[in-house]
């Protein structure tokens, strides 16, 4: 297993970074750039409000994610946002999938292109939010709480019996995304499942979603979004808890240092920046 030894040493400079995450220029909107947003704003909308309803009388959780997966692919569409989607042929099945995180596109885009059988985790607090609370219930999300320990250890709990059951699992490993391009520090949750559960994990490197919808931005813009699946990482046979806790963080550090390559963004972990820094002779 290979591991993961990126720093800010041998990390990309944050403007060479950004440019190469974001691909080609988009065109100028200039000023119809708000309109345009408007319009982009208002058929993610209609789109949500309009299968709302369908997916009540929908029975079967496969078919309503199903539906809602197309839903996404074409409002992206409508949208001016490509997708360009490479190697879906290497997601096995069962597997969870981590993913960089860089804007609120991502589950969207994953959405429109993962099989129905993968379910995504999100934070507890999204399903709160009017309508898309509603939506990620009915197509099967696993909300889990990050600020209420005892809760969040229970919801954990569940996520590693559904792992071991053979569920397919969507993560976002850093939890939240920071204002400047770059990979935060990954949570061990999805890896300790995985090692847990036997399961392989499956990097996927998102780029271009970031200058979609630009964190701390109301106004999204065309462009286009690579998503790039990359080679499986084998979980060890389940074990007893100690080889659990051991193997769980390498399967991170492995899974982040391969996201971070092909993202082409900078190292934002103070952790792995300390650890890599040159330490004074005694």
């Amino acid at each position: 297993m290979p591991s993961a030894n990126c720093s800010a040493n041998n990390a990309p400079d944050a403007p060479a970074a950004e440019a190469a995450a974001a691909g080609p220029p988009p065109p100028r909107l200039g000023p119809l750039r708000p309109i345009y947003g408007l319009y982009a704003w208002l058929q993610f909308l209609v789109a949500g409000v309009l299968v709302l309803p369908v997916l009540l009388l929908t029975p079967g959780l496969q078919r309503r994610r199903a539906l809602v997966s197309g839903l996404a692919r074409v409002s992206l569409r409508l949208a001016g946002m490509r997708i360009e989607a490479q190697r879906l042929e290497r997601l096995p099945r069962p597997c969870i999938v981590v993913a960089n995180h860089g804007s609120y596109l991502d589950g969207v885009v994953l959405c429109a292109l993962l099989p129905s059988s993968f379910s995504f985790v999100i934070k507890r607090e999204m399903a709160a939010v009017p309508l898309a609370g509603m939506l990620l219930r009915l197509i099967g999300a696993e909300f889990v709480a990050r600020r209420d320990r005892v809760r969040g250890a229970r919801d954990a709990r569940r996520l590693m019996r559904n792992a071991a059951s053979g569920h397919a699992l969507v993560f976002f490993p850093e939890g939240t995304f920071a204002p400047a391009p770059g990979l935060l520090h990954f949570h061990i949750g999805a890896f300790a499942a995985a090692v847990r559960a036997g399961l392989p994990v499956v990097p996927v490197a998102l780029r271009g979603t970031r200058h979609c919808l630009p964190p701390g931005s109301p106004w999204p813009r065309p462009g286009r979004i690579r998503v790039e699946v990359l080679e499986p990482l084998i979980a060890p046979l389940p074990g007893d808890g100690a080889a659990q806790r051991d193997q769980a963080p390498l399967l991170r550090d492995a899974a982040r240092a391969a996201l971070l390559q092909a993202v082409g963004e900078p190292d934002l972990d103070p952790r792995t920046r300390a650890a890599a820094a040159p330490r004074a002779p005694h």
